[in-house]
C-alpha cells in the first residue's frame, strides 16, 4: 500500500511538473497567435505561479478543516478543468484565467502532497518518500517537453496544453479511493482508522506496533497548543523554523529555476542555438538530466543528510551559473555547446538538492498542530518568488541582457550557500514526533 500511495500522491507531482514546463512550447505560438507584449508573456507564463499562492492558502485552510485526501480530491478537479480550459483558450484573458487555475491546484497540492507522504512514510524512508514528489514534478516536465518537441511541426499547441487533463483524471479515480493521513486521523479523534492506515502502510510492523505509532500521535498532538494561531509564528521556538522554511524556498526560487524551466527554449537562443526544433531538443536534454539527479537524490537524502547536500547544491548551482553568464557573454555562437553543459550542470545540482530539499524540510520541521500553516507559510513564499522571477525574467532579459541575468541568479546561490551553512539543520532518520518532542530548532 506504502508504494501505491506514494505513486498516487506523486501524480500530484507529475500534473504540478507538466503544466509547469509545457508552456514552453506552446509560447511560441500562442506569442504570435495573440500578438502578445514581452509583459503579456510574463502574465502568461507567470500565472500559474500566482494562482499557486492562492492554492496554497487555501490548502492550509482546507488540509485541516477536510482532511489531505479532500484537498487532493479537489486539486485533481482544478488540474482537468485547467488543462481543458487551456487547450480551448480563445484569447490572452481565458488563457491567463485557465493558467490561473492550475495555479490553485499546483500550489494546493504541492502543500498537501508532501505532508500526505511525509505523515504517511516511516521515518527510515520519509526523505526518499517525499523526494518521490520531486521526482515526479521533473518527469512531469520531461514529459511535456516531449510532448512540446512532437507537436511542434505541427503547430498543435492546443493539444500541448490539453493533454493535462488526461493524467487528471487517473489521478482523482486513484485518490478517490485512497485512505487518509494517518496523522490527521488522529486530529480528528479516529485513532482506530489511523492504526488500520499504519498497519497497511507498514505491514512489517505488526498491529500492537501500529497502535504505540497512534499512541505517540495522539500524546504528541495533546502536548501541542490547543489552538495554533498564527501568533505562535513569532514564538522563540517556532520563530527561527518559520523563518528557515521561508528563506529555504526563496533562495530556491531566485536560484533561477523556474525561469529556466518555463523559458528553457528561449534561453538556449539567447545561448546561440538556432530553430525552435534544436532549442526543443536541447530542452528534452535538460529534462533528462532533471529526472536522472532527482533520481540519485532519493538514494542519497537518508544517506548524505540534509545539510551538507543543500551546501553542495547551492555551490554547484553557482558556479554551473557563473559559466553559463561567462558564456551569453561572450556573444560567440560556437560556444553555445559550453553554455548548454552548464545547464545540464546547473540542472544536475538543483535536482540533486535545491529542487527537493526544500519540500522535505517543509513537511519536517513544523509541528503536527502548525504543519498545514506552516506549510502554507512556506509555499506562499515560494510561489510568490517564484511569480516574480518567471513574470520579471523576460522584462529583465530585454533590459540587461541574458548574461547580466544568470549573473544575478548566480550571486544568489552564493547568498544561498552561506546561509545553509549558517542556518541548514539536519533531520535525517527522526520521526517527525521525535522532531517535535525535542523541540528541533535551526542551527545557529
Amino acid at each position: 500500500m506504502l508504494i501505491r500511495l506514494v505513486a498516487l500522491a506523486a501524480l500530484f507531482g507529475f500534473l504540478f511538473g507538466f503544466d509547469e514546463g509545457v508552456i514552453a512550447g506552446a509560447l511560441p505560438f500562442i506569442t504570435k497567435l495573440f500578438g502578445i507584449t514581452a509583459a503579456g508573456e510574463g502574465m502568461v507564463t507567470s500565472a500559474v505561479p500566482l494562482g499557486a499562492v492562492a492554492g496554497a492558502i487555501l490548502a492550509a485552510i482546507w488540509a485541516d478543516a477536510l482532511g489531505r485526501r479532500m484537498v487532493l480530491i479537489i486539486c485533481s478537479l482544478l488540474f482537468g478543468i485547467g488543462a481543458l480550459a487551456s487547450g480551448l483558450a480563445s484569447g490572452e484573458v481565458v488563457l491567463v484565467v485557465a493558467r490561473l487555475m492550475l495555479g490553485i491546484a499546483i500550489g494546493a497540492s504541492a502543500l498537501a502532497a508532501p505532508m500526505f507522504l511525509a505523515e504517511l512514510a516511516p521515518a527510515r524512508q520519509r526523505g526518499a518518500v517525499v523526494s518521490a514528489f520531486q521526482l515526479m514534478i521533473t518527469i512531469g516536465i520531461l514529459v511535456s517537453y516531449l510532448i512540446d518537441m512532437m507537436l511542434e511541426p505541427l503547430g498543435a499547441w492546443r493539444w500541448m496544453l490539453a493533454l493535462g487533463a488526461v493524467p487528471a483524471i487517473v489521478t482523482l479515480g486513484g485518490i478517490w479511493f485512497a485512505p487518509e493521513s494517518p496523522r490527521w486521523l488522529v486530529m480528528r479523534g479516529r485513532n482506530e482508522e489511523a492504526e488500520t492506515v499504519i498497519a497497511a502502510v507498514q505491514p512489517e510492523l505488526g498491529r500492537e506496533a501500529a497502535a504505540e505509532i497512534v499512541r505517540d500521535i495522539a500524546a504528541s498532538q495533546a502536548s501541542a497548543p490547543k489552538s495554533a494561531d498564527w501568533s505562535q509564528f513569532l514564538s522563540e521556538r517556532m520563530r527561527p523554523i518559520a523563518s528557515f522554511a521561508i528563506i529555504a524556498f526563496l533562495l530556491q526560487q531566485v536560484s533561477g529555476i523556474n525561469a529556466v524551466i518555463y523559458y528553457a527554449p528561449t534561453i538556449l537562443g539567447h545561448a546561440g542555438f538556432d530553430g525552435a526544433s534544436t532549442q526543443l531538443a536541447a530542452t528534452v536534454g535538460i529534462g533528462i538530466v532533471n529526472v536522472l539527479m532527482t533520481v540519485v537524490a532519493m538514494f542519497i537524502v537518508d544517506r548524505l543528510g540534509r545539510r551538507p547536500l543543500f551546501i553542495i547544491g547551492f555551490l554547484g548551482a553557482a558556479a554551473s551559473l557563473a559559466v553559463i553568464a561567462l558564456t551569453m557573454n561572450s556573444g560567440n555562437p560556437e560556444m553555445a555547446p559550453v553554455a548548454l553543459v552548464g545547464l545540464f550542470v546547473y540542472i544536475a545540482f538543483f535536482a540533486v538538492s535545491l529542487g527537493p530539499l526544500p519540500w522535505i524540510y517543509m513537511s519536517e520541521l513544523f509541528p503536527l498542530s502548525m504543519r498545514s500553516r506552516g506549510m502554507a507559510m512556506a509555499s506562499v513564499a515560494n510561489w510568490g518568488c517564484n511569480f516574480l522571477v518567471v513574470f520579471l525574467f523576460p522584462v529583465v532579459v530585454a533590459a540587461a541582457g541574458a548574461a547580466v541575468t544568470f549573473a544575478i541568479f548566480c550571486g544568489f546561490c552564493v547568498l544561498g550557500a552561506i546561509y545553509a551553512w549558517a542556518r541548514a539543520p539536519e533531520t535525517k532518520g527522526a520521526s517527525l514526533e521525535d522532531l517535535e518532542k525535542r523541540g528541533l530548532a535551526v542551527t545557529a
